[in-house]
């Protein structure tokens, strides 16, 4: 083998001013949501550990680094080729292509685009220098997003991924705001590092990627956590059984996707041993939480006392009883987060917020000796809780980002840890009147609740879901078989967000003196419904007095504004009659009748996130 050259170098070293090639036989550019997301938690989490409000850009260069993993290089007729890490430079470059976006031409931007693409002889081409891709990625770079129906698996693929930057940089919210955008872009450009293994062949880097890869697999955290604990069984029949059930467990687990069976092994680690968590400001250092995120196969040999690891015996019933049981669950928890579960439809709520804390959290209170009925009933609970605090936090404008929410979830995990259902559902009823805000607003009144709530950017996934769980709640309660993800599926049939107000505010002259201060009452809750794709493209357009008729024939939220919806439907109108819920047809929708759709919808919520299914759990009611 030639000279191998490995060196830590930062992301503007690796990218600034370089072309890399990919072969044609390398894998389809197939990243999905969870690894973009993943890697924009971690990157912004780990820049917001640093980071403070008014500091000089010059502190930047004492922030603390971060490290990427590897990526694999052949070097061939003057050009690198990457042989490891194309999906991770992929992303990372549309990153940057976003935070160039939102930079504009402000005076004090980070000229991200010398690591996008380089210029030689008055050609542009990007960082990685794929014909297919050329034209996406110059789309992008000028605002363009263009049919890409017909374009290949990577194509398609960018143009998905870069929307879903966008999202994750818009549920960043303030932590991550206009004043702080540059020195994150220093910090990424300077501080991030990757490990850059050159070799002089195909044949030597393809060597490589085998060894890190292909034998490396019994190197992956997840193995060696697995060889650590088989290791030390020392009965021979004990050790087989543990390898089995470890076999099966993993298989089951990668049959729900990629790294599904390192996910469930650090949710399982977190919910039972967590006992410490970084804590918030500047150079504080990663403690239990953080380090099972990261590197939990040396920290279960650190902790193996603290674990209960002593015999062969321990660490058999660790691997047969433990292991077995928590990844169980956490499959099970997993599956009824894709698609509803009967009795576990709050876990799919909750996944309906993105909110990928809630494994651990659902995990903490389980025991190996609880009953399958109690198992539900814990995950139940503590599902609801979470349920009604994301709806609260999305009404008030607050991130439910990693960084955002690790602190307060290590502390609620902890306390709930092993708890009796009773007891369980006392503390989580507790917690919800802790956390600083519900559907009024913020305990520090910086936030109103659902009087300021609308759509915007931030918002527009979260509104989908609030009228989803309200429409289908509605529905149900009225006689009608609906469920939340009846409003949530993708492609054809897809629901989308309707405007009652059609978007002309020339009619509206009479209560609004300009189009801005019409658009933001256009956008506040209460005037909003969700309604079928093809109902919008027919509809939408239309004055409100011409399409409330149509509104006939669809779900009864959108109904209700007819008075056709309160002539033939007695489940409906005994529900309202029985909640004292103020739903009454509006032959015409002006502000008033809007500020009261806006009351109605809180009154709705308080239905639907209702704090005593908390203790209707604990008193066995379904």
């Amino acid at each position: 083998m030639k000279t191998i050259d490995g060196k830590a170098r930062t992301l503007s070293e690796v990218l600034k001013g370089k072309r890399y090639g990919i072969d044609y036989y390398q894998r389809e550019y197939r990243w999905q949501r969870k690894q973009a997301k993943e890697l924009v938690d971690d990157l912004t989490a780990q820049f917001l550990q640093s980071h403070r409000s008014g500091n000089p850009r010059g502190a930047v260069a004492q922030y603390g680094n971060y490290f990427l993993g590897s990526i694999i290089l052949s070097e061939r007729d003057n050009q690198f080729f990457i042989v490891d890490g194309q999906q991770r430079l992929t992303t990372l470059t549309l990153l940057l292509l976003l935070l160039h976006s939102r930079q504009g031409q402000r005076p004090d931007r980070v000229h991200l685009e010398e690591l996008i693409y380089s210029e030689r002889f008055g050609e542009r081409a990007f960082n990685i220098a794929v014909e297919d891709r050329r034209a996406i990625m110059s789309a992008l770079f000028n605002g363009e997003v263009p049919d890409t129906s017909e374009a290949s698996e990577s194509v398609q693929t960018i143009v998905a991924r870069y929307a879903d930057l966008q999202e994750l940089l818009d549920e960043l919210g303030e932590e991550l705001d206009d004043a702080a955008l540059p020195y994150f872009c220093d910090w990424l450009t300077e501080k991030v590092y990757l490990i850059e293994i050159r070799a002089a062949s195909d044949e030597d880097a393809y060597t490589i990627f085998e060894t890190m890869n292909d034998r490396g697999l019994s190197l992956s955290p997840l193995d060696m956590l697995k060889g650590y604990l088989l290791a030390n069984i020392n009965d021979v029949g004990q050790r087989n059984e543990a390898a089995r059930l470890w076999r099966e467990r993993t298989e089951a687990l990668r049959k729900l996707g990629k790294d599904e069976d390192t996910d469930a092994v650090k949710a399982w680690l977190r919910a039972r041993y967590a006992n410490s968590v970084r804590q918030r400001g500047a150079g504080a250092e990663n403690k239990d939480f953080e380090r099972i995120g990261t590197e939990f196969h040396r920290w279960v040999g650190e902790h193996a006392e603290a674990l209960g690891l002593s015999t062969g015996e321990d660490y058999s019933r660790f691997v047969c009883e433990e292991m077995v049981f928590y990844t169980r669950q956490y499959e099970r928890i997993r599956k009824a987060s894709l698609k509803p579960e009967a009795g576990l439809e709050p876990v799919y709520h909750v996944a309906c917020f993105n909110f990928s804390l809630q494994y651990p959290l659902l995990l903490a209170p389980l025991l190996v000796t609880d009953s399958p009925e109690t198992v539900k009933r814990k995950v139940r609970g503590v599902a609801i809780f979470l349920d009604i605090l994301l709806a609260r936090r999305a009404v008030n404008y607050l991130s439910m980002t990693y960084g955002a929410m690790s602190y307060a979830v290590f502390l609620i995990l902890r306390d709930i840890r092993g708890k009796n259902l009773t007891d369980l559902v006392a503390l989580l009823s507790a917690r919800l009147g802790e956390q600083g805000c519900d559907f009024e607003g913020t305990s520090d009144r910086k936030r109103n609740g659902f009087t300021g709530f609308g759509l915007n950017q931030w918002s527009m996934r979260y509104i989908k879901v609030l009228l989803a769980r309200m429409t289908a709640h509605l529905e149900a309660v009225s006689g009608v078989h609906s469920q939340t993800s009846d409003y949530l599926v993708d492609g054809r049939g897809r629901f989308e967000i309707e405007h009652i107000w059609a978007d002309h505010p020339e009619l509206h002259t009479d209560e609004f003196a300009s189009p801005t201060e019409f658009t933001e009452w256009r956008n506040r809750f209460g005037g909003l419904l969700l309604l079928p794709k093809t109902f919008n493209a027919s509809y939408s357009d239309l004055p409100y007095e011409e399409k409330r008729q149509y509104y006939v024939s669809q779900n009864v939220l959108a109904r209700s504004l007819h008075e056709q919806c309160y002539e033939r439907h007695p489940g409906f109108l005994a529900y309202i009659h029985q909640e004292g819920l103020p739903f009454v047809p509006l032959p015409h929708f002006h502000k008033a009748e809007l500020l009261a759709r806006q009351q109605l919808y809180r009154q709705l919520a308080d239905r639907v996130w209702d704090p005593q299914q908390l203790a209707r759990e604990a008193q066995g009611a379904a």
